[in-house]
């Protein structure tokens, strides 16, 4: 099926193919970047775009003796084709299969775990610091793409290591885009050396013209001062580079093997840090990716003729967001959005071509997005900040210390709460209710439904302080949304099924497995309340230790780590008000979760309704009255 790549089971079978070959092995990896992704999902037009980069560096460096480590991880794909994994492919993001980003546990060649952005360069450099100290000899590549270079820690890890000054290469992988397309100054500074002839010229070059000039040329090259750094800053290609202290080399077309071999020889005899500037086209090889390569960044399954995946019949939890603020900023035009890189995956889209003047995309920055909706919320505006959970991590200090602690009104959509499914645990988001709820002045909802999605932002924007709304990936549960939103009692629970011996207390996802959970035992006899809790923070107090009480036996579940999460609240709670029930709480345990499809994560986590009904049982026998043991013995047979 293949022409070159089934000759292909490590790196070093590369360095034997001559150019022919290796543009043919090149074909070989997008035909099958194609198929394993139409038929597994995944990140698929960033793969196409570093074909040929991924083939130069493996020709060139010998990995695993040599590190090279992906930035993101988005782009690792042909690198595990060509580490000896290609024939795997056909399982990529699949419960117990191949991850899709690097992963250390999965190869030796995988030299760094990624999955957040902007984090290579620091990696590398510290791979670079503990080599220099044990007095080994390999290189360190770090390939980070121009979207991850518009994070703040890519800059602070540039910085030092021009300072340190040691052996170390980066490759700048260059698509003109992150996830969405680039905004910021550094995108404006890389147009400039893509497009300007004055950029491609050599430093040394242009040193020798202003020499050559009669009389005063000598003079302009070597005055100090102002002039000179004006000179340097709009004739000297990558000078912002040099000026970190490292040497720049491009920009270099990322499609020409040859060029890109000669490049990646000659850069690896070179001393001290190198930066190697490479120009891709994300998406290249396939038409509909090449097209529109914001849709095939993260894709799921899809037809390979027409590049269209399966229409949605059910609108999203995102959907819903994206709609509701639509509708709230043209009621409310201090109404802004915010997002970090992420306007596609948040459901901006609409609303930044509707509203641009009040539609930020601050890039891969989320420290940056959070502390300027402070200073927009302080401003007099109403702002509200798109980002997934897991990403949000990178802004708590910005979110304890300049909004929290100024109690400005900022509202917190966070996308992607939970389990995320094939992107495994860089990207669950499973640990936000940990880290927000002990944050003071800050409110805590979560929606078990679409229609309690609108109810929640409509309620946000009526309090006067910092917000927080998670929701998770994906569908929701299907509801028809009709009429204006609702306005909730901050703190107010309720009552979705009425019972006495067992009370299901659940928010979010958490939920509706509560209901599937409440179907079963029903059936076994039991009477189950149901509560949807709604708030993490505040909790409600009353309906909670009145429902404890009640039953004497309460099941909390969550979509959020058991350590320090809703359980744990409710935990506290009982305690603080001297509840004596017990307690049994499902949620994510104190353990990373790996990729896979959501139903086969929360089955290997036994939180689908048949294995927590089957902990039930066991914790508490007595639930089967009059000892219908039968019950349990034929549990799952109906």
């Amino acid at each position: 099926m293949y022409k070159v790549l089934e000759s292909i089971s490590s790196p070093q079978d590369i360095k034997t193919l001559d150019a022919v070959k290796m543009n043919e092995l090149a074909d070989d990896i997008r035909e099958l970047l194609i198929n394993s992704v139409s038929r597994c999902g995944g990140h698929l037009a960033a793969n196409l775009g570093v074909v040929e980069l991924t083939i130069a560096l493996h020709y060139v460096f010998n990995t695993p003796e040599d590190r090279i480590i992906w930035d993101v991880g988005h782009q690792s794909y042909v690198h595990k084709i060509l580490t000896g994994r290609w024939q795997q492919m056909n399982s990529l993001r699949q419960f117990g299969g191949l991850s899709g980003f690097p992963k250390s546990e999965e190869s030796s060649h995988d030299a760094f775990n990624t999955g957040h952005s902007s984090t290579s360069i620091s990696a590398a450099l510290g791979l670079v610091l503990a080599r220099d100290i044990r007095k080994e000899k390999h290189s360190v590549v770090a390939v980070i793409g121009d979207g991850a270079l518009t994070g703040g820690m890519a800059f602070e890890a540039l910085n030092h290591a021009g300072q340190e000054g040691r052996d170390l290469l980066v490759v700048l992988n260059d698509n003109e885009m992150s996830i969405s397309r680039n905004v910021g100054a550094m995108s404006a500074y890389l147009n400039r050396l893509r497009t300007d002839p004055s950029y491609s010229r050599k430093k040394e070059e242009i040193e020798t013209a202003l020499n050559r000039i009669p009389g005063i040329g000598p003079n302009i090259a070597r005055a100090a001062g102002r002039f000179k750094d004006m000179v340097k800053y709009f004739m000297v290609p990558g000078i912002l580079f040099e000026e970190l202290g490292f040497t720049y080399i491009g920009p270099v077309n990322g499609h020409n093997l040859e060029e890109l071999i000669t490049v990646m020889a000659n850069v690896r005899k070179m001393k001290g840090p190198v930066l190697v500037h490479t120009i891709t086209q994300k998406g290249r090889g396939y038409q509909p990716a090449l097209n529109d390569p914001d849709r095939f960044h993260g894709i799921g399954p899809f037809d390979i003729s027409t590049g269209k995946q399966r229409p949605r019949t059910i609108k999203t939890y995102t959907d819903v967001f994206g709609k509701f603020l639509l509708d709230r900023a043209e009621e409310d035009n201090r109404v802004v959005a915010i997002t970090a890189a992420m306007a596609s995956g948040t459901g901006l889209v609409e609303f930044s071509k509707r509203y641009p003047e009040r539609f930020f995309d601050v890039g891969i920055c989320e420290q940056h997005a959070v502390t300027l909706a402070a200073g927009l919320a302080r401003g007099g505006m109403r702002p509200v900040v798109a980002i997934y959970s897991t990403f949000l991590q990178r802004a708590y200090d910005q979110i304890v210390h300049d909004v929290a602690l100024q109690k400005l009104p900022v509202i917190f959509a966070i996308d992607r709460a939970g389990l995320v499914g094939e992107d495994g645990p860089t990207h669950h988001g499973v640990f936000d209710l940990s880290y927000l709820r002990n944050i003071p002045n800050l409110v805590i909802m979560v929606p078990s439904n679409e229609i309690e999605l609108r109810n929640m932002l409509n309620t946000a924007f009526n309090i006067e302080g910092p917000v927080a709304i998670r929701y998770p990936r994906g569908a929701g549960e299907g509801l028809e949304i009709a009429g204006p939103p609702r306005l909730l009692e901050v703190g107010q629970a309720r009552i979705l099924e009425d019972g006495d011996d067992l009370a299901i207390i659940a928010v979010g996802r958490g939920v509706s497995i509560g209901t599937e959970v409440r179907k079963l035992l029903v059936s076994r006899g039991i009477s189950v309340m149901l509560l949807d809790a709604r708030f993490v923070k505040p909790l409600d107090s009353k309906m909670i230790c009145r429902s404890a009480l009640r039953c004497g036996r309460v099941l909390c579940i969550e979509d959020n780590c058991l350590a320090g999460g809703f359980g744990s609240a409710l935990l506290e709670l009982l305690e603080d008000n001297n509840i004596k029930a017990e307690v049994l709480r499902v949620g994510i345990p104190d353990e990373f979760v790996e990729h896979g499809r959501l139903d086969q994560l929360l089955e290997f986590l036994d939180m689908d309704p048949e294995s927590i009904v089957e902990t039930v049982i066991t914790k508490w026998p007595g639930l089967l009255k009059n000892g219908k043991i039968w019950g349990l013995l034929n549990f799952g047979k109906n």
